[in-house]
């Protein structure tokens, strides 16, 4: 997706690729992080934030899921948290079932405060963003998914919980910066699944931004065993593929790498 300020033409460009994913007869579907709006300036999210439970982004989510039968993953959805987060919101991702239910909500704990080396280029997410705490792994159709958001994806401790906890697909709804997307989006994903012997489901922003970011795009699912087999490479569109759970099990017997780490359950004293 290419998303701006306006959260209702960002809902309706929403809705024709979950449309056409539906029509692919795809079962699970992942939008991008801050599909719903990608305000002029960070501070932007505030003003546009939703209680838990209602507003247009997750009444959309709820009423598209019912529609088209699918799970949907609404990369995040800026909602309003308690008064100690100083009127910050939550970053959140949030699942829903093929019946319009939510099933699981994930707030990106890993926040995006940095500087952009070799460019004048720097953001501070945490001044509007308060992080999460918990992970949050989900049963759909397609498997045991695990949720992440974007910079989550540098921090491989995260994906080791979520693997631990039963993930065979990992999600990573993210608005990667175009000269770190060029350095290590397909890096870090494909190291991500590596690592844990699962799917990686990885939908991106992508293009010039209304408020003049840049997103690098590059959409892509990519395989327990590290292969891309799918991308949408730049602009708007949906990458489809199968996830073959009987194959990836086969794989992870034979080749039980997580059942070789020898840090898995150490404590630190």
């Amino acid at each position: 997706m290419t998303s701006g300020p306006d959260v209702g033409a960002n809902l309706e460009q929403a809705r024709a690729l979950l449309e056409d994913a539906a029509a692919r007869g795809v079962r699970l579907a992942a939008l991008p992080e801050n599909f719903s709006f990608m305000g002029l300036k960070d501070a932007d999210k505030r003003a546009v934030a939703e209680a838990d439970g209602s507003g247009p982004a997750q009444d959309f989510l709820a009423d598209i899921a019912r529609r088209l039968k699918l799970w949907v993953v609404g990369g995040t959805v800026p909602l309003r948290v308690g008064a100690d987060s100083d009127g910050r919101v939550a970053a959140a991702s949030l699942v829903y079932d093929p019946d319009g239910r939510r099933a699981a909500r994930y707030d990106k704990i890993h926040l995006f405060d940095v500087d952009i080396p070799g460019r004048i280029e720097a953001y501070r997410e945490s001044r509007h963003v308060a992080p999460g705490a918990a992970a949050a792994v989900v049963d759909t159709p397609a498997g045991r998914l695990g949720l992440s958001v974007c910079y989550d994806v540098r921090f491989p401790e995260l994906y080791r919980h979520l693997s631990a906890a039963g993930a065979q697909l990992l999600v990573v709804p993210s608005a990667f910066t175009a000269p770190t997307g060029r350095a290590h989006w397909e890096t870090l994903l494909r190291a991500r699944a590596i690592e844990n012997l699962c799917y990686v489901l990885a939908p991106a922003q992508s293009g010039f931004h209304p408020g003049g970011r840049e997103t690098y795009g590059d959409s892509m699912i990519v395989d327990y065993w590290g292969r891309i087999l799918q991308r949408v490479p730049r602009g708007r569109g949906c990458a489809v593929a199968e996830v073959d759970l009987s194959r990836q099990a086969g794989v992870r017997e034979s080749f039980p790498a997580l059942a070789h780490r020898a840090f898995a359950n150490t404590t630190h004293e």
